[in-house]
């Protein structure tokens, strides 16, 4: 009989599975650890996407993340739903074959209206392959559009972003080493993968199916089929064949009539107390914690969403999760007033209500943390 569970559940279960919680994984695991398990994380904020890696890897640093993208462990590109996120190197490469003509397709009205053509798109390769070769293989994203604006491919109104964006998909392009002046670290090279990147794993379309269909459910399960058709765009006539090849290798749970995919490692954590009813937690912004599911209302209530998503614009905000839950949202401190009110003197939190005296504590403990993590 398929066991029935709470969203509760289905929330505090997620935190295990994309090892948020400390003890989630033993032994402790390190950057490149991390990114194996979530198979690609959202990236378009750099800073938070380094948190994002360093939450889930206890006692590294900032700088340990940084080492594993300077060393060619990791990457960022545009594998999904044509957003940046972090993969290994290793896997970036199949699973843009998976998805790349799918993004460009989606794409397609929007490069129109840009006046994107493909002649435009060889031009402005030849471009950034020629400069690259000048640069010693690296270049700033300023000075690959300066590059562009020289040779006549205008680059506002978002057109050099889709130039960019589209040089990455085809695999022309990468953002691999951290740009140390750039933007205090903020900023990534663009290098050629090909150049870059070592021993990139070559799958054919079923094993790659298949792989990326079990590393999302065992990473951010209990997920439904929707959930993953969300966050990897595949078709579902993909995600029928994919679940046919890995699907006896999952567990599955109800929820108030869905049912949800996950590890067998993580359902055997309904036989006890299922952890982190009393963790408190600083997630980044973008966090694949909300952002690995197209439905997010076991961890963040429809009322609480307005105030972590202002305006519904797609710009999520850092949050501070008690229990799996969304309880508040937080910043680093700025000026003179916010620093009378921060926690670990480095964290603003603003909750929604009330934490207990237990859970304050649990909130130091993860500022603090965090504080570590920058130094």
């Amino acid at each position: 009989m398929t066991p029935s569970v709470t969203p509760n559940t289905i929330a505090r279960l997620r935190l295990a599975a994309q090892w948020i919680l400390p003890a989630s994984a033993s032994p402790s695991p390190g950057p490149a650890d991390v990114v194996r398990r979530l198979t690609a994380l959202q990236g378009q904020d750099f800073p938070g996407a380094l948190w994002s890696i360093g939450l889930r890897a206890p006692g590294t640093t900032r700088a340990d993340v940084e080492a594993a993208f300077n060393s060619g462990e990791l990457v960022r590109s545009c594998p999904l739903r044509g957003t940046l996120h972090v993969t290994l190197a290793q896997d970036l490469g199949w699973i843009l074959a998976l998805t790349a003509d799918r993004m460009r397709a989606g794409q397609a009205t929007r490069h129109r209206q840009l006046g994107i053509t493909t002649p435009d798109v060889d031009k402005v390769r030849g471009i950034a392959l020629a400069l690259l070769e000048q640069s010693d293989g690296k270049a700033t994203r300023e000075e690959v559009l300066a590059a562009f604006e020289q040779a006549g491919q205008g680059t506002k109104a978002q057109r050099g972003y889709h130039l960019l964006f589209l040089l990455c998909v085809e695999g022309t392009l990468v953002q691999g080493p951290v740009n140390p002046e750039g933007g205090n670290g903020k900023t990534q090279y663009y290098v050629s993968p090909a150049a870059w990147i070592r021993n990139s794993r070559d799958l054919d379309r079923g094993e790659a199916l298949g792989e990326l269909a079990l590393r999302y459910f065992r990473s951010h399960g209990p997920a439904t089929v929707k959930d993953f058709q969300w966050w990897s765009k595949l078709t579902l006539a993909d995600i029928t064949a994919a679940l046919d090849l890995v699907g006896h290798l999952l567990e599955t749970v109800e929820c108030n009539g869905a049912s949800y995919l996950l590890a067998p490692e993580t359902a055997e954590l309904l036989g006890g107390t299922v952890p982190g009813a009393r963790a408190v937690l600083l997630l980044p912004g973008f966090d694949e914690y909300l952002l690995g599911y197209t439905d997010r209302s076991a961890a963040l209530a429809p009322h609480h969403a307005p105030l972590t998503v202002p305006g519904g614009n797609g710009m999520f905000r850092a949050t501070v999760v008690a229990g799996g839950k969304v309880a508040g949202t937080w910043r680093k401190a700025q000026g003179a007033a916010e620093k009378q009110r921060e926690v670990a003197g480095v964290v603003v939190p603003e909750l929604f209500g009330g934490l207990s005296p237990a859970r304050h504590k649990a909130l130091e403990r993860s500022a603090k943390a965090y504080k570590r993590f920058l130094t």
